[in-house]
C-alpha cells in the first residue's frame, strides 16, 4: 500500500508526546495545528497507531485538504477524492464537521455538501443508486480553519481513551489519554517504584503498569478500520501478534496506587485485573498524610481533588498546604501533580522546576513537575542514625555543602560537641521538597552548644529541688527562635515565626534538625519530641488545635500530679513560668475561699486545696477546660468536698453573683485577647481590666488578696482607676529563674482595703 497521510490528534499540550510516541513506532510526526500530528506511513501504520499509540484520542486518515470559500469548491473538491478506495457500497458513512475562522462557518451545510459529493462519488464508482449503510462505519470529518479544509476518516471509532479495561466509572475519572501522558511526562521509568497517592480508580498505576510491561494499550478492544475491507485481515492479526510478543512479563518495581475511598479502590482493583497488571499493581487505603516509602529515586504521579468537582476550596487549600511537609518524607523522589488551581505554588510555597499546560477534560489544568536527583547522582545516600530510613542528605538552595540528617524526628549522626562539620568532596544531591544547607547545619552546632551548656546547669534540678518541668531555651540564640521545655522524660518545643528564605519544606527539615539536635543533648527519644509553631493568634486560630494525637501523660510539680497534653495545643495546660506563683497561692490558701478567674486547667485551683483551702471556685469559659480542671484536682484526691467549676465568662460571672464578700483569695490569670463566640463583646485585658479588677474587688473579704498577671509585654496596670487597694508589682519574684526572659510575665499582688 502506497504511503498515506495519517494525523494522530490528541488534547492541547499533548503533541509532542504523541510525535514522540510516533518517532517510537519508526514514523516521523509533526504537529500541524493544535491537537493534530501529522505522519506518512503505509496502511500498516493505521493497525499499529491504534493499537500502540496511548496519548492520542485518534487516527484519521487524511484523503485531502485545500482551500475552500464557497460551497461549489468544496464539492468539487470533495467529488475528487477517491473515497471508493476506502469506503466500501454497504459502509456507513456519517460526516460530522467543525469550522473555525472559515467564510463557510455553517458547519451543518458543510456537511450536508460532503455528504453529498461522496455519496455521487460512490454512486458513480459502484454503479448504484441507493446506499443502505448498514457495513461497516466510516466516519468522516471535514474540518475548515482559516479557509482551508481537510477531509479525514476516522479508523478508530470510540476513542483510543477507551482501552477496554474500565467498564465502571467513579467521580471525577481522569482519562486514559492523560494519565498516560503524565507518566511519559515523568522521569518514571520501570526500574524506579511509583506511587500515586490520589489513585481514584487507579487510572495512572494501570497506565504505568501498561508502560512498563510494554503492553499495547489497544489489545483489548477493536477499531472501526478492522472492518474496513481495504485493510486486509492479515495486517490487524500481525499487528496484534507482534504486539504480545513485545510485552514483558514483568515490571521491577512496584507500583502503588492509595486513597481513602474504599469504593474507588474496589473499582481500582478490577480494572487492574481486567488490564492483567493486578501482579504489578498495589493498591492500599491510605490517607496522603501518611504517605512514605523507604524505596529511594522513585516519582510521585497524581491527579488529586482541584475544588472543581470534589471537596471545598478550605479543605483542597488545606491538602495543598500540607503537600511539602509530606512529600519532603521522599528525599529523592521526583513529584509530578497535575491541578486546575490557580494558587498552587503559592500555597505549596515553592515554584515547581517545570510546568506544562494540559487540559483534563475541559478543564485547563497544569502539570507541576518537582525534580528530585537522578539515580546514580555523585554523592549516594550515606545511611547513618538510629532509625530505620535515616540518612544523609545534602541540600543547596544556596551556600556551601554540608550533610544532615533528613529523616523523620531521629536522632542524627553521633559526633562529639563543637566538632566541625566535614563537606563532602563531590557535589550533592537535592531533594525537590525540602534539604538542608551548610548554614543550617552551623545553626544546629550553636543549638547543639546552648543546650549541652543549659542542661548541664540545670542537671540537679530534678533530683536537688524536685522540679521535672522546667525551661531549657528561649530563643538564646537569635538565628534558633524555638522555646525548649522539658516535661520529665519528653520535650516540648514551639517555634516563634521569623522572615526566612525556606520552602516550608525546607523550613520542616530545618525544624526536624533542630528537634533531632535538641533530643540527641538532652536523651529524650524522637517519639517523645513535640514541635509546634506558636504565632500571633488571630480569629478562630487561637482556639484550633495543631493536632489530634492526644498525647498526655502525667507529670508532677511541688509535690502534685497535673494531666498535660504535649501534642495537641501550642499550650500544655500547665504554664510553667507560673511556678513560683502557684506556690505562693499554696502557702496562703489555708481555710481561705479561693476564687480562679479564667482557671484553665485548674493547676492553681489544685495548689489552693492542697493548701488548705476551705474552698476553691474554677470559672472558665472552656467546658474543656473545666473538665481538665476536675481531672487534675480529682489526681491529687481533691474529687470531692467544696471545689466548685462554673463555666461562664468572668465579667457576668462577677456581674451575677448574688452574695459579695465572697472571697479570701483569688487568682486572675486573663488571656490578651478573645473573641470567643460565647462572649458577647470580645475581650481585651488593656481596655477591660480595670471594669474586671474593680467589680473583682467587690466581692473580696477585707485584707483579701488578688494575684494578678498577664503575658501581654505591652500592658499598663491602671492604677489610678482602680478602687482604693494596696497593689504592689512582684514579677521580679514570681518569674522563675529558669527563665532568661524576665518579661515572660508581668504578676501585682493587690489586697483589699480593709472593713
Amino acid at each position: 500500500m502506497s504511503q498515506l497521510d495519517l494525523i494522530a490528534t490528541s488534547t492541547f499540550g499533548l503533541e509532542a508526546v504523541v510525535a514522540r510516541e510516533l518517532r517510537a513506532l519508526g514514523y516521523q510526526g509533526k504537529a500541524i495545528q493544535s491537537g493534530r500530528v501529522l505522519f506518512q506511513a503505509d496502511g500498516a501504520a493505521i493497525c499499529r497507531a491504534n493499537l500502540w499509540l496511548r496519548c492520542a484520542d485518534r487516527v484519521l486518515l487524511r484523503l485531502g485538504t485545500f482551500a475552500a470559500t464557497d460551497f461549489g469548491t468544496l464539492f468539487d473538491q470533495t467529488y475528487a477524492l477517491p473515497w471508493e478506495q476506502w469506503i466500501p457500497p454497504d459502509a456507513a458513512f456519517p460526516v460530522t464537521g467543525r469550522s473555525i475562522k472559515s467564510q463557510l462557518s455553517s458547519v451543518p451545510a458543510c456537511q450536508k455538501i460532503v455528504k453529498k459529493a461522496v455519496v455521487e462519488k460512490l454512486k458513480t464508482a459502484y454503479g448504484v443508486a441507493w446506499f443502505e449503510e448498514r457495513g461497516p462505519r466510516c466516519t468522516i470529518e471535514i474540518a475548515l480553519l482559516k479557509d482551508q479544509a481537510t477531509l479525514t476518516l476516522d479508523t478508530t471509532g470510540p476513542g483510543l481513551h477507551k482501552r477496554g479495561y474500565r467498564r465502571l466509572v467513579g467521580k471525577a475519572p481522569l482519562k486514559e489519554t492523560l494519565a498516560a501522558a503524565l507518566v511519559l511526562l515523568s522521569f518514571w521509568r520501570p526500574q524506579r517504584p511509583l506511587i500515586d497517592p490520589f489513585c481514584g480508580l487507579g487510572t495512572i498505576p494501570i497506565e504505568a503498569a501498561l508502560i512498563g510491561r510494554n503492553l499495547a494499550p489497544g489489545l483489548k478492544r477493536t477499531f472501526a478500520a478492522e472492518s474496513w475491507p481495504a485493510l486486509p485481515a492479515e495486517l490487524w492479526a500481525r499487528a496484534r501478534q507482534q504486539a504480545r510478543d513485545l510485552a514483558r512479563p514483568d515490571i521491577p518495581a512496584r507500583i502503588v496506587g492509595s486513597d481513602i475511598d474504599d469504593a474507588a479502590l474496589r473499582l481500582a482493583r478490577q480494572n487492574a485485573a481486567q488490564t492483567g497488571v493486578d501482579e504489578q499493581v498495589e493498591f492500599q487505603h491510605r490517607a496522603f498524610a501518611d504517605l512514605s516509602s523507604q524505596e529511594e529515586y522513585g516519582c510521585v504521579i497524581c491527579n488529586p481533588p482541584y475544588g472543581e468537582r470534589m471537596g471545598e476550596k478550605a479543605e483542597i487549600e488545606a491538602l495543598y498546604r500540607s503537600m511539602p511537609e509530606v512529600l519532603r518524607r521522599l528525599k529523592t523522589w521526583s513529584h509530578y501533580i497535575l491541578t486546575s488551581y490557580p494558587d498552587f505554588q503559592a500555597l505549596l510555597g515553592q515554584s515547581a522546576d517545570r510546568r506544562r499546560k494540559l487540559y483534563n477534560g475541559r478543564i485547563a489544568c497544569t502539570y507541576y513537575q518537582f525534580h528530585g536527583p537522578r539515580p546514580g547522582s555523585s554523592v549516594a545516600l550515606a545511611h547513618g542514625g538510629t532509625s530505620e530510613g535515616d540518612s544523609l542528605i545534602f541540600a543547596r538552595p544556596r551556600g556551601a555543602w554540608c550533610p544532615t540528617s533528613v529523616a523523620g524526628v531521629t536522632s542524627i549522626t553521633p559526633r562529639k560537641s563543637g566538632q566541625p562539620p566535614s563537606c563532602p568532596p563531590a557535589e550533592p544531591i537535592r531533594p525537590a521538597f525540602g534539604g538542608l544547607d551548610a548554614k543550617a547545619y552551623q545553626q544546629a552546632e550553636l543549638f547543639r552548644a546552648r543546650l549541652t551548656k543549659r542542661a548541664h546547669h540545670l542537671r540537679r534540678w530534678p533530683t536537688k529541688l524536685g522540679i521535672t518541668c522546667y525551661r531549657l531555651y528561649d530563643r538564646d540564640i537569635p538565628e534558633v527562635p524555638l522555646v525548649v521545655d522539658r516535661y520529665e522524660d519528653c520535650l516540648h518545643m514551639a517555634e516563634y515565626s521569623r522572615p526566612h528564605e525556606h520552602t516550608p519544606a525546607e523550613h520542616a527539615d530545618w525544624l526536624d534538625l533542630m528537634a533531632r539536635t535538641a533530643g540527641e543533648v538532652l536523651g529524650i527519644e524522637a517519639a517523645n519530641t513535640f514541635v509546634k509553631h506558636r504565632r500571633r493568634q488571630r480569629g478562630s486560630s487561637q482556639y484550633e488545635p495543631c493536632s489530634r494525637q492526644g498525647r498526655v501523660l502525667v507529670v508532677h510539680e511541688g509535690g502534685l500530679r497535673f494531666r498535660v497534653n504535649l501534642s495537641d495545643y501550642v499550650d500544655t495546660g500547665l504554664f510553667l513560668d507560673h511556678r513560683i506563683t502557684r506556690a505562693l497561692v499554696r502557702k496562703l490558701a489555708g481555710g481561705k475561699r479561693v476564687l480562679n478567674l479564667f482557671g484553665y486547667t485548674g493547676t492553681f485551683s489544685v495548689y489552693a486545696a492542697a493548701g488548705g483551702a476551705e474552698s476553691t471556685t474554677t470559672v472558665d469559659l472552656s467546658s474543656t477546660y473545666l473538665d481538665w480542671a476536675r481531672e487534675n484536682m480529682t489526681l491529687n484526691g481533691f474529687g470531692g468536698g467544696p471545689h466548685y467549676f462554673i463555666r461562664a465568662d468572668a465579667m457576668s460571672f462577677l456581674k451575677h453573683r448574688l452574695r459579695k464578700n465572697s472571697y479570701d483569695l483569688a487568682v486572675v490569670d486573663p488571656p490578651t485577647f478573645s473573641n470567643s463566640k460565647r462572649l458577647r463583646h470580645f475581650w481585651d485585658i488593656q481596655r477591660d481590666h480595670v471594669e474586671l479588677l474593680s467589680r473583682l474587688l467587690e466581692w473580696m473579704t477585707p485584707g483579701g488578696v488578688v494575684f494578678f498577671s498577664t503575658n501581654f509585654r505591652r500592658f499598663r496596670l491602671a492604677e489610678a482607676e482602680l478602687p482604693p487597694t494596696a497593689i504592689r508589682e512582684i514579677s521580679r519574684q514570681t518569674v522563675p529563674p529558669d527563665f532568661r526572659n524576665r518579661r515572660i510575665h508581668r504578676c501585682w499582688r493587690i489586697v483589699g482595703r480593709e472593713a
